[in-house]
């Protein structure tokens, strides 16, 4: 083999690694990225920027918006609320304690984390299952009347 064919074989070996390394990346990217479909349970959501949640402060929600049995997360609030009883309010953090990820659907009383299948108690905010073991924070809100401001 010549010098100039070492070369070309060298550079090939490096274009197909390194397109190697870019599809790893990028599907890696896509695997940790949260979705936005909002489908499945009729008592769980994730609040967008235009829901009017203005967070601490400001009306974070009204109470009709939150299901009973569920709960809406405000992503950009980093909060959970969720109505385990008609009429009870609780918030919590909506980072799972085993590493981070976001939780996404709340349904029947428990806070789901998409990532690791970690479960918490919608009430309490105990860890129920999963690699998680430590509770949601709870976070404090105040509800007068039909709103609930994050404090």
């Amino acid at each position: 083999m010549s010098a100039s064919q070492e070369s070309q074989v060298h550079f090939r070996r490096r274009t197909v690694v390194a397109a190697v390394g870019a599809v790893g990346v990028a599907a890696a990217l896509t695997a940790c990225g949260g979705s936005q479909d909002q489908e499945g349970s009729d008592s769980a959501r994730v609040a967008d920027e235009g829901d009017g949640a203005d967070g601490a402060g400001g009306v974070l929600a009204r109470t009709a918006d939150i299901p009973e049995g569920g709960g809406v997360v405000f992503a950009d609030q980093g909060v959970v609320v969720t109505q385990p009883t008609a009429g009870t309010f609780k918030a919590f953090s909506s980072k799972c304690t085993h590493q981070g990820c976001a939780v996404k659907g709340i349904a029947d009383g428990v806070i789901n984390c998409p990532c690791h299948n970690s479960t918490f108690d919608a009430a309490t905010g105990e860890a129920t299952g999963g690699p998680a073991t430590l509770p949601l924070p709870e976070k404090q809100i105040r509800v007068e009347g039909d709103s609930i401001t994050l404090v």
